[in-house]
């Protein structure tokens, strides 16, 4: 498996795959059935990166929107100003700080997501392999019990085809038997016999060995 994994992961440089575990699909192949511990714990991983990513760029909305906020209000404040206000001086400075920390958080913000995508990946990739190793472990498993139930039917099939022809051929020696006993000791000795003992097709439905008897004997009447 390790050469099927080098032979992947080359197939697969320079490409963009999309996080697993946010693929619907990815769960269906657990679905069903319990994710192995070593495959859930890298998919937890994996959705603590992108937790956290997702986090910080609502944390940076935020900040960028607080930022607009006190740009848009320093107009006003330096109109203000302008007409000889003297609070909107100190608050055209307070506005300027609040300004240059929203910068400082977003250039923070901004170098922290620059490490997600590389290990987002990276993880990913991992996840990746696991789970085309516990897959193919998976199909090799199927596939033997496949082969193995396949045998099973073709052998009861063989098997099937040899009792066919030992049914049909007890069914005749019965119905060899039952005649030549009918004929040779009559219907009162025949009485005896439990009507499942009967062949088929020498009795109708319902009926007992003493009315099988005696149909017997009137259709050998009507024949002389």
């Amino acid at each position: 498996m390790a050469e099927k994994q080098k032979e992947f992961l080359k197939a697969l440089e320079g490409k963009r795959i999309p996080p697993l575990t946010l693929d619907n699909k990815w769960h269906q192949l657990f679905d069903g059935g319990e994710i192995p511990a070593e495959i859930k714990a890298k998919a937890d991983e994996l959705n603590e990166l992108l937790k956290q990513q997702g986090n910080i760029n609502n944390e940076m909305k935020k900040v960028k929107a607080l930022k607009k906020k006190l740009l848009d209000e320093m107009v006003p404040l330096a109109d203000d100003a302008a007409s000889g206000i003297a609070s909107a001086e100190k608050e055209i400075e307070q506005h300027k700080r609040l300004i240059e920390e929203c910068n400082e958080h977003i250039d923070e913000y901004q170098d922290q997501l620059l490490d997600f995508p590389h290990l987002i990946d990276h993880v990913n990739r991992d996840l990746m392999l696991m789970t085309m190793e516990d897959c193919y472990d998976r199909l090799k498993e199927n596939n033997k019990e496949i082969i193995e139930i396949g045998n099973w039917i073709d052998e009861f099939r063989k098997e099937l085809k040899k009792n066919v022809v030992r049914k049909q051929d007890r069914e005749l020696a019965n119905h060899r038997l039952y005649s030549y006993m009918h004929d040779i000791f009559g219907t009162e000795v025949i009485e005896i016999f439990d009507m499942e003992y009967i062949p088929t097709g020498l009795k109708a439905p319902g009926q007992t060995a003493k009315e099988n008897s005696a149909n017997q004997g009137d259709n050998a009447e009507n024949k002389t």
